[in-house]
Parts: structure tokens; C-alpha cells; sequence
């Protein structure tokens, strides 16, 4: 694991440098450390959960690149590409590759989680874990501050219970807590992450109790 990670760590790199809206090379290490402690108690192939977490986002460097809206999907042939340079079996490079395609889906979207294979639910739950709690904060403000989305609208009203869709941009970095990341803990895949889960949880909760606190000027 660690020769392959080695292998690919300076075109990562390369390819990350510029990153600075949360989904950077410290999200990939983040993410990798949290997928490779899953594995250790949910089973699986190390080598294919520890090398889908660390390329995992791939897209979002076309992404920025093109300026238009790259899926995970779409950056399969990129993916692809790194991994050949690696001593794989295609075997392994099939489920990395499946790993990347549907490490976005969520419980509460319209189209849910379809995947069964532990591999693909340890990378959704690792880089859920990533976007929740005290680094999630940090994260989403950064996040949406590189894009210009305010950090909260308090005159547009949360969209309670609605299917979430990740193509579309929520109002403000408040109303992405609430419509995407306070919803994550209930819905992890694997009792690991459970039960990592709920410290984070709390963080946020009392973070945002706080917040409104603030913003109302009662403290």
C-alpha cells in the first residue's frame, strides 16, 4: 500500500496544489486515514479502498479546470489513466474504479445508495466523515466562500424533508448543513462510521446553536 501510495503521491499533488476550496490534498490524506481505519474493522480490500480514497475527487480538478460541471463518472478515463501506472490487478483496478464512480451517492438523495460492496461504502462513508464536524465546518465556509455563496440567507427558508441534489447549489453555507451534512450521520454505511459519526454530530450541533446565538445577538 504504502509503494503505491508513493508512486502516486506527486502527480497528486501536481494535480492538487491549487485546490483551496476543500477538496484538497489534506481532504485526500483526511480522507484516506479515515477509509483505511474503517477497513480495519469493516474487512475489505485495503488496497482498493486505501487507493479509491486518495483519487476519489479527481473530478473536481477537471472540474475547475474546464469550468464545467465534471461527475465522478467522468473522470474514470483520468482515474484509469493513474492507475495503469500502478502494479494492479484489473481486478482491483475494475473495483477502485467503481469505488470513484459512486462515492457521491446519499441516502436522502432521489436516487439513494445502490452500492453493496463494502469496498464502496467504507470511500462514501470516509469521505462523509471528512465533511462533517469540526472540519466540515471549516470545509463548507471555505467551500462555498471560493464560490461565492454567502455563509447564511436567514430570509430563505430550509428545504425540510426534500430529496437533496448535489448538482445544484444550496442558498447559503447554513442551508448546506442543514439540506446536506447535519443530515450524513444517520445515514453512514458501515457501524464504524456510525459510531464516529456521533461525536461530530454533536460538534455541529452545538456549533450552529451557537451560531444563531450570534447571529441573533443574544450572546
Amino acid at each position: 500500500m504504502e509503494r503505491l501510495l508513493e508512486k502516486l503521491e506527486k502527480r497528486i499533488h501536481e494535480m492538487f496544489h491549487e485546490e483551496s476550496s476543500g477538496h484538497d490534498i489534506h481532504h485526500l490524506k483526511r480522507t484516506l486515514n479515515l477509509a483505511l481505519k474503517l477497513q480495519e474493522k469493516e474487512g475489505g480490500d485495503r488496497i482498493v479502498i486505501g487507493i479509491a480514497a486518495y483519487l476519489h475527487d479527481i473530478h473536481r480538478i477537471i472540474q475547475n479546470e474546464t469550468g464545467k460541471r465534471c461527475s465522478p463518472k467522468d473522470s474514470l478515463p483520468n482515474v484509469k489513466e493513474l492507475l495503469d501506472e500502478l502494479e494492479l490487478t484489473e481486478d482491483q483496478k475494475t473495483k477502485i474504479l467503481h469505488c470513484v464512480e459512486f462515492h457521491e451517492e446519499y441516502a436522502f438523495s432521489k436516487e439513494g445508495v445502490t452500492v453493496e460492496d463494502v469496498e464502496s461504502q467504507i470511500v462514501q462513508d470516509a469521505d462523509n466523515l471528512d465533511g462533517i464536524g469540526a472540519i466540515g465546518v471549516g470545509r463548507t465556509f471555505t467551500y462555498n466562500g471560493a464560490h461565492g455563496i454567502p455563509m447564511w440567507e436567514p430570509d430563505i427558508p430550509f428545504a425540510e424533508g426534500e430529496d437533496y441534489d448535489d448538482e445544484i447549489h444550496d442558498p447559503s453555507a447554513v442551508h448546506h448543513f442543514k439540506n446536506k451534512l447535519m443530515r450524513l450521520a444517520d445515514h453512514m454505511n458501515t457501524k464504524t462510521a456510525k459510531k464516529m459519526a456521533k461525536s461530530r454530530q454533536k460538534f455541529m450541533e452545538e456549533y450552529f446553536e451557537e451560531f444563531f446565538a450570534e447571529w441573533k445577538g443574544e450572546k
